[in-house]
């Protein structure tokens, strides 16, 4: 209980602090809505949620950003619909192409962001990563950063 209790913490004081790089401190002002996105931020119930419904679990992913900057929404989904087939879930070709197309600074790393656990990432990426098969590239998935395409390359504390 002791754990469970200083995990619900922790959630609160990383919302509160915004210490995780895709949880924004605020809103970004003139954003371009993303298709059926209702929230700016994961919630505290969404977090308490994760936290719950994946007690143990740590995920390590790699995935490309299409910034709305970059393409607009339904150009960036066709384009990642496009590169989802040709990388046919191979992750070398994954990083090759995370270092040619990704917005996102994991870039320079094939795309890689380590290992995280429930609720360190917005609401429908945490929601991919801890829910979709291990191995298989994911997406495209809509957040408030723009379309990702998902690699889940390992998972940890599943009950299988």
């Amino acid at each position: 209980m002791n754990r469970f209790l200083l995990s619900i913490l922790s959630v609160i004081l990383v919302i509160v602090g915004s210490c995780s790089a895709f949880v924004p401190s605020q809103p970004a002002v003139g954003t371009i809505a993303r298709s059926n996105l209702e929230t700016q931020q994961y919630s505290l119930i969404d977090t308490i949620s994760s936290l719950k419904n994946n007690w143990g679990k740590k995920v390590t992913a790699s995935h490309i950003l299409f910034k709305p900057s970059q393409f607009a929404e339904d150009d960036a989904k066709a384009k990642m619909i496009e590169m989802k087939a040709e990388i046919d879930n191979d992750p070398v070709k994954f990083a090759e192409m995370a270092k040619e197309w990704s917005g996102c600074p994991s870039a320079s790393k094939g795309g890689d962001l380590g290992e995280f656990g429930p609720g360190m990432m917005v609401k429908n990426f945490d929601l991919v990563c801890f829910s979709e098969k291990v191995g298989e590239v994911q997406g495209p998935v809509s957040t408030q950063f723009g379309e990702h395409l998902i690699l889940i390359t390992k998972r940890t504390g599943d009950k299988d």
